[in-house]
């Protein structure tokens, strides 16, 4: 879950929570939101703990270099 889904679930908890006063048969409209929001927050905590190893927005991507040293270097491919 990223940032933009946590937040959503937390935006649609809270308005659940705090604004809607309908009354619904067989459901908890403001439980509903509780959980919404509950379940938000885990997503943005967990979506900034390892945001690090996700890579972010692409800024800083990892580059590997594999050298090989039993083949003859390929001196005609342009630098």
């Amino acid at each position: 879950m990223g940032f933009g889904t946590s937040l959503f679930f937390i935006a649609v908890g809270a308005i659940l929570e705090f604004a809607v006063n309908i009354t619904v048969q067989g459901l908890d409209l403001q439980a509903i939101g509780v959980i919404l929001m509950v379940v938000g927050a885990i997503g943005l905590l967990a979506s900034v703990v390892f945001w690090n190893s996700w890579g972010g927005f692409g800024g800083t991507r990892r580059r590997r270099t594999i050298v090989e040293d039993d083949r003859p270097i390929d001196r005609t491919y342009p630098y």
